[in-house]
């Protein structure tokens, strides 16, 4: 697995280690595999302003759990990206969306899980919450389908069908449910505390 410091192209992940200190970086394209490495991600929640949370299906190409309802998105930072300006990349390039209020809820998330291919991600994936700025304009080779859902229901299906769910959205609905989060610094962003609830 490459572990280069430096590569020639910006679409690479970022290597950490059991602490979350960055050890080096691998090409995107190459690091999911059996034996995935632990690199640095983020998972982002997008509400409107009504409190609907956007939900999206996951394309078919897509290497890693293709075609699995999710969150509204998710990714990986570059090296020395600020992870805001990483979710503001990927808000637009995935789901043409601008975004507001982005806030991290949970700062220490870590998951790994296999997809039925044998594909696994292995990821240190902060959490982030955000109000989308308009309606979304999908790119078809990252989402297949979206949907807006109360934030109540996608905390019922987690109970009900978590098998119909990514791993980490499961994951982390739950520990969005225990965990302390401050509302004070979640009152710009609609929905949050019922996700939470």
């Amino acid at each position: 697995m490459p572990t280069s410091t430096t590569l020639t192209t910006a679409d690479h992940v970022v290597l950490v280690d059991d602490d979350g200190r960055a050890v080096g970086t691998a090409p995107r394209a190459s690091v999911h595999g059996p034996r995935t490495p632990l690199h640095l991600a983020f998972s982002c929640y997008v509400f409107r302003t009504d409190g609907d949370l956007l939900m999206t299906r996951r394309a078919l190409a897509k290497r890693t759990f293709p075609g699995v309802w999710t969150n509204s998105f998710c990714g990986h930072p570059r090296s020395g990206e600020p992870m805001t300006v990483a979710i503001a990349r990927h808000a637009r390039s995935e789901l043409g969306l601008s975004l507001t209020d982005v806030t991290c809820v949970l700062p220490d998330f870590r998951y790994r899980a296999t997809d039925a291919s044998g594909v696994v991600e292995n990821e240190l994936c902060p959490v982030y919450v955000a109000t989308a700025l308009h309606d979304p304009a999908p790119n078809p080779e990252e989402v297949m389908d979206l949907a807006w859902v109360a934030p109540e229901s996608l905390g019922r299906a987690v109970v009900s069908a978590p098998w119909a769910l990514s791993p980490w959205t499961v994951e982390q609905v739950r520990a969005l449910a225990e965990a302390d989060l401050d509302e004070a610094d979640l009152d710009d962003v609609p929905g949050v505390t019922e996700l939470a609830g």
